[in-house]
């Protein structure tokens, strides 16, 4: 007997920041109407969802960079959301600007949150892989400031027992490091979430910039063969603000093989039937964790952060 859920990758064109967010909220409601005909149980939205992506902007004033930011969710503007999502019995993962507070110290994470088909929220993850730089770089064409505007997450990675399987999420440059899917992989992750925003152009390597979709489809491939589970990338794409943000957003099988991909840098929802059970017989062989895995011989990947050079001449 298979476990079969259907997902849709809800990606989303360009936002400019003199979109509203209601404008925002009016097109993601209009794929979870998609999703609804498509039959869809879970819906996956990009990371940072309701606004463009402000850290490509030096801001000094905080509340302009609060503007940015959610106090509550669901709040007065994305309420319509969760109660389109529960009216259509679709639930469904969301990439946000978090801002909370700790006693009297205020946070802020970019953070994504999991919601069944009920409208409750079963799962919260905090971005830790924070990718660019935190000072003021005005030689850039724009800046990449996760650093400055983001604490690191404090959540770990989770995964839930939701929706008839076992689901886990992850933000856009945690894909790129083997240890986010592993720690999920450890906990029998059966599918893991991915929101991303991702720029064309990598301002301090530009000899990247012809292999953005390669290196973006390649880790996604590796994470879902190597923890036998299924991968869904959404982006949000195309020129926002005069920047270029790569798509390909995708469904991977546990195979390592891209189900379904989008075509286009705009709104687009990508669907696919996954069988849960579809891993299993790589769980249960090549990537049988408790027959096959030698943890006393990993001591290194958390005891060193940096790369040292071995010794001698």
């Amino acid at each position: 007997m298979t476990r079969l859920i259907t997902v849709g990758a809800a990606q989303l064109g360009p936002i400019q920041r003199a979109d509203s967010r209601a404008r925002v909220v009016d097109r993601m409601i209009d794929l979870i109407r998609q999703a609804k005909d498509h039959g869809c149980d879970l819906v996956v939205f990009p990371e940072l969802a309701l606004t463009t992506f402000f850290p490509r902007w030096w801001m000094e004033s905080q509340d302009e960079i609060d503007t940015f930011f959610e106090r509550e969710l669901p709040g007065p503007e994305t309420r319509r959301l969760f109660e389109a999502a529960n009216a259509a019995g679709i639930g469904f993962k969301l990439g946000f600007a978090e801002l909370t507070h700790d006693g009297k110290r205020a946070r802020r994470f970019n953070t994504a949150v999991l919601v069944d088909k009920s409208g409750r929220q079963v799962g919260k993850y905090r971005k830790i892989h924070l990718p660019g730089h935190a000072e003021h770089e005005p030689w850039r064409a724009f800046q990449h400031l996760e650093k400055r505007y983001f604490e690191v997450g404090d959540l770990g990675w989770g995964v839930w027992k939701t929706m008839g399987g076992h689901l886990g999420m992850a933000i856009c440059n945690d894909r790129r490091w083997p240890e986010t899917y592993r720690v999920m992989g450890l906990q029998d992750v059966e599918m893991i979430m991915i929101g991303y925003n991702t720029p064309r152009h990598n301002p301090p390597a530009p000899d990247h910039d012809r292999l953005s979709e390669f290196h973006n489809q390649l880790v996604m491939q590796a994470g879902a063969y190597q923890n036998a589970t299924w991968v869904v990338g959404v982006a949000k794409c195309g020129v926002e603000e005069g920047c270029e943000m790569i798509g390909a957003s995708c469904i991977v099988a546990p195979t390592g093989q891209v189900v379904a991909q989008a075509i286009t840098q705009d709104d687009e929802l990508v669907v696919a039937r996954c069988d849960l059970d579809a891993g299993l017989s790589y769980k249960k062989s090549t990537f049988n964790f408790a027959v096959h895995r030698q943890p006393q011989a990993y001591g290194m990947i958390v005891e060193r952060k940096g790369a040292v050079p071995p010794s001698g001449t």
